[in-house]
């Protein structure tokens, strides 16, 4: 056997080169498996002919066609920051993935307080979608930018509250610590606390990731794309297609971990653990994904204002009620 030690930049670099291709394939996988997961769920084939086994090639071939396709700026934009919000939109979903725990010792980094920095960096993404729709000098841009922001903003704060309550039941901030303290995943244990911390932590990611039904800024028959309109070619690739796609594969493994139990076993059964905790998370993480996949074609559109009244009316009150429920249930159970 070979003994090869590589010294800590090494190994950083390593990953990061890991982490900078599982995004882009994630993106494309997840793609394929929303055109024939809505497809079957619809009674429908989906992509058969790309590829040429059940159109396993369709999102790859679309990647290729957007690579020819023109990168055109309006002659009114603001060439600077419309050039660098795609980046600003993708960056911020590509560092969550560096926290996220695969296995016991496959992750990025190990932050203390890894909890705190998902909810920090998964909030950057707002400033590049404003970027986006105020430098395309178009109205359409804006007013989808301008909503994006409003909504993302709201749908946060049931995210934080959900995680508030994974926190306390883990007494930790640590992404290992919260997996390992799960003998039971906190979608199932502590009753009721934990799968109501597990709807709001869905319908906020569903809305996080503005796909139906909270996908008014982006609602085509009313602002086209909205702070996308503008945008062709790979740059609109890295500002929508993948920033989507790569948001709910993040989403998926951040609901894996902090609900399902991550990489240990759905239940605490010795001999389910002779399965490898990577198939563990990968199995937990594509349940998260088809449920956010078979949420866009159940459920039609909301208005705006249902939109907001639904956030801040309903889902924020029952994550602070949660809160204090969490706080007796870790103080006197």
């Amino acid at each position: 056997m070979f003994d090869i030690t590589l010294a800590t930049w090494q190994i950083l670099v390593i990953k990061i080169i890991v982490i900078l291709t599982v995004v882009p394939v994630g993106a494309l996988v997840g793609g394929y498996a929303e055109h024939k997961v809505m497809a079957h769920l619809q009674h429908r084939l989906g992509p058969m002919y790309p590829g040429g086994f059940h159109g396993w090639a369709t999102t790859l071939a679309d990647g290729i066609k957007f690579l020819y396709k023109e990168d055109i700026i309006p002659a009114a934009a603001d060439r600077k920051v419309f050039s660098l919000a795609p980046a600003a939109i993708m960056v911020p979903i590509i560092m969550t993935y560096l926290v996220i725990p695969i296995d016991r010792a496959l992750i990025v980094e190990d932050l203390d307080v890894g909890i705190f920095y998902l909810l920090a960096v998964g909030s950057l993404s707002t400033i590049g979608l404003l970027m986006a729709g105020w430098s395309s000098a178009n109205k359409y841009a804006l007013i989808g930018a301008l909503r994006s922001a409003a909504q993302l903003i709201a749908y946060e704060l049931p995210i934080v509250l959900a995680a508030v309550v994974v926190a306390m039941l883990a007494g930790s901030l640590s992404l290992i610590d919260i997996v390992e303290t799960q003998n039971w995943p906190f979608a199932i244990w502590p009753p009721g606390i934990g799968f109501i911390a597990f709807l709001l932590f869905t319908v906020g990611a569903v809305a996080e990731m503005t796909r139906v039904p909270f996908d008014m800024p982006v609602a085509e028959s009313e602002i086209i794309t909205g702070p996308f309109t503008e945008y062709s070619g790979m740059r609109y690739i890295f500002a929508h297609m993948f920033a989507e796609m790569g948001h709910m594969v993040a989403f998926g493994g951040i609901g894996a971990t902090l609900f399902l139990g991550g990489y240990q076993p759905i239940v605490p059964i010795p001999f389910l653990d002779f399965i490898p905790g990577v198939i563990w998370f990968s199995a937990k993480t594509m349940f998260m994904i088809f449920l956010f996949l078979w949420i866009r074609p159940t459920f039609p559109r909301v208005r705006e204002d249902q939109l907001q009244k639904f956030a801040w009316k309903f889902l924020i009150p029952v994550g602070l009620a949660l809160v204090l429920v969490t706080g007796a249930w870790v103080l006197y159970v």
